[in-house]
């Protein structure tokens, strides 16, 4: 029985290795420049980024009770320095939730975080930036 546990759990490894897609750099596909350090958005000089993961209770979803498992994350494109940088937006898919795209269409500029989260979350998320803002004397 330990075999069979053993023999299941190194196939099982072995698949995840081969399911991964390559990056185009594993296959060759040139690009100008080198990877920074950590080949990450935070090796950008002057980047932010921060996240939040709430994981609270067990059992039968009930609402406004739970069990939770949702997150967030904010990437400071100039990190706190509040400058605004050129943006532009596409829609990938279709799907989810996209609040502020009007602004950088009419405007060319992003003025604040970047915040990823769960579609739900969506409105939670801009409300809570809203406030932080006005409390720290920003709008």
């Amino acid at each position: 029985m330990k075999l069979a546990t053993i023999a299941f759990f190194l196939f099982f490894i072995q698949l995840s290795i081969y399911a991964q897609k390559p990056r185009a750099r594993d296959i060759g596909i040139p690009f100008d420049g080198t990877p920074g350090k950590f080949n990450a958005i935070t090796d950008v000089k002057g980047i932010e980024v921060g996240y939040s993961t709430l994981i609270s209770g067990s059992g039968k979803n009930i609402r406004g009770k739970g069990p939770v498992r949702t997150g967030v994350t904010a990437i400071l494109p100039r990190g706190r320095n509040n400058n605004p940088v050129y943006a532009n937006w596409y829609s990938l898919n279709g799907n989810g939730e996209m609040t502020g795209t009007t602004w950088i269409t009419e405007s060319g500029f992003l003025e604040g975080p970047i915040m990823i989260t769960n579609t739900n979350s969506v409105g939670v998320v801009r409300d809570a930036v809203l406030k932080w803002y006005v409390k720290n004397g920003l709008v």
